[in-house]
C-alpha cells in the first residue's frame, strides 16, 4: 500500500525511557500523541516515511536519550500489505475520531452566538493541528471543514426567512443555497 507520502515505507522510533522522574517521559508521550503515530507495540510508533516524519522522530530520539533513555531510528517496509492497511487504518481512525469532535463541537456552538468568533478561532487551530499529524485523511476531515465554515458564517438574522417544509432547519449554508437555487428554478418553470 503507499502511503500519503506515496512511498509505503515507514520510518519507526524504539525508544525505553526511564519511569522515573516521570515528566520526560510524558513530554515524550505528548510529543508523539501530537506527531500522530502509529503505536506498533510498547515503546515502538511509527509514521510513513518522509523526511518531515524521519526529523520529528529523530528529536523525539534525542530527547529520549538526553533523558536516560534508549532510542533507535528505523526506515522499514511492512511485511505484507495486509499489515500495513491495519496501521493505516488505525491511523485514520484516530484522526477521524479528532475531526468528529470537532465537528461535534462547531454545531454545538451554533446556538451561542456570544461565543462563535472564539470558537471559530479554536476550531481552525485545531484543524490545522489535526491536519498536521493527518497523513490518511479521513471523510470526517472534509466533514469538519465545512462545520467550522458554517460556524464562521453570519448567524441568519430575521430577516433572513425561515426554512421551508423543503429546507430542514439543520441545512448547511451551501444546502440551503441549493433549495433556493431549485426552488427558484421551479418558480420560472
Amino acid at each position: 500500500m503507499e502511503g500519503a507520502r506515496g512511498t509505503g515505507r515507514w520510518v519507526l522510533l524504539s525508544y525505553r525511557i526511564p519511569r522515573e522522574p516521570s515528566q520526560p517521559r510524558i513530554a515524550v508521550w505528548r510529543k508523539l500523541e501530537r506527531l500522530g503515530v502509529a503505536r506498533l507495540g510498547d515503546g515502538l510508533v511509527a509514521l510513513p516515511a518522509d523526511d518531515r516524519t524521519r526529523e520529528q522522530l529523530d528529536w523525539v530520539a534525542e530527547e529520549v536519550v538526553d533523558n536516560g533513555g534508549t532510542a533507535t531510528l528505523w526506515i522499514a517496509e511492512p511485511g505484507g500489505a495486509e499489515q500495513e492497511r491495519a496501521v493505516v487504518e488505525g491511523l485514520r481512525v484516530a484522526r477521524a475520531a479528532e475531526y468528529r469532535a470537532v465537528s461535534e463541537e462547531a454545531r454545538a456552538a451554533l446556538t451561542v452566538e456570544s461565543e462563535r468568533v472564539r470558537v471559530v478561532r479554536r476550531l481552525r487551530g485545531e484543524l490545522r493541528r489535526i491536519a498536521a499529524r493527518d497523513y490518511f485523511p479521513p471523510p470526517e476531515r472534509e466533514v469538519a471543514r465545512l462545520a467550522v465554515r458554517e460556524l464562521a458564517e453570519p448567524a441568519p438574522t430575521s430577516a433572513e426567512p425561515a426554512p421551508t417544509s423543503a429546507e430542514p432547519a439543520s441545512t448547511t449554508v451551501r444546502e440551503k443555497a441549493s433549495v433556493r437555487e431549485k426552488a427558484s428554478v421551479r418558480e420560472k418553470a
